[in-house]
């Protein structure tokens, strides 16, 4: 079954499938694993690489000032320049006369844009910077038919991803204490004024018996 071109790289954004046989840290890395499938005789069509965690990377290559807007004007304007009195040379019978008015032209233009563009940007950014776009790991995706054989060739390498899922460690079954008898409820006695205690009654005394009565005294 053979593919095209749009069957290989769909029209929307869409996420690649497949299955992951290596990861590295650079871009290079990722680029040699491909490199050395392919020397392989490895079927090349079935890799994506995919970078993940994009950052996005701004390099700060210089201070700009007048003299150096000038000069980075009048060189790009002097290549343009040269460009074009290649052009004319073939076309024209002048020759290589209108190769040097050519670049000394697009050298001034460039000089002038170059200037005027700066003097609009000054003081808001007064450097100049390159932008890149990097990321933090490059996975190496293989459709699923090939996959084995892709971990065997990059075994040399390092970086190879196992294709079997890693099992999740169970977690250890809690110990189950013996229940503990409850406690007998306390009794609390309800809140309320204060209760008094009934004074202590005494016994009363016991008087002998009396006697029988004496003699009447004499008069």
């Amino acid at each position: 079954m053979s593919f095209t071109q749009s069957e290989r790289i769909p029209t929307t954004p869409t996420l690649p499938t497949g299955e992951t046989v290596a990861t590295y840290g650079t871009y290079l890395q990722a680029q040699k694993a491909v490199e050395l499938l392919a020397e392989r005789e490895f079927p090349v069509r079935a890799v994506t690489i995919v970078g993940t965690d994009l950052r996005m990377v701004e390099r700060v290559l210089r201070r700009l000032s007048y003299p150096s807007a000038a000069l980075g004007g009048f060189l790009s304007g002097a290549w343009f320049g040269l460009f074009v009195g290649l052009l004319l040379t073939f076309f024209s019978s002048g020759g290589a006369g209108v190769m040097l008015p050519a670049v000394l032209f697009g050298g001034a233009f460039g000089l002038l844009f170059s200037v005027i563009g700066y003097s609009f940007t000054r003081g808001r950014r007064d450097f100049a910077s390159s932008s890149q776009i990097v990321a933090a790991s490059y996975a190496v995706l293989c459709q699923e038919e090939h996959a084995h054989k892709a971990r065997n060739l990059l075994a040399e390498t390092g970086g190879v991803v196992s294709g079997w899922p890693d099992r999740a460690p169970q977690p250890a079954a809690p110990q189950q204490t013996p229940p503990q008898p409850p406690a007998p409820p306390q009794q609390t006695s309800p809140a309320g004024p204060p209760q008094q205690t009934p004074p202590q009654q005494t016994p009363p005394q016991q008087m002998p018996p009396a006697g029988p009565p004496g003699p009447p005294p004499a008069v």
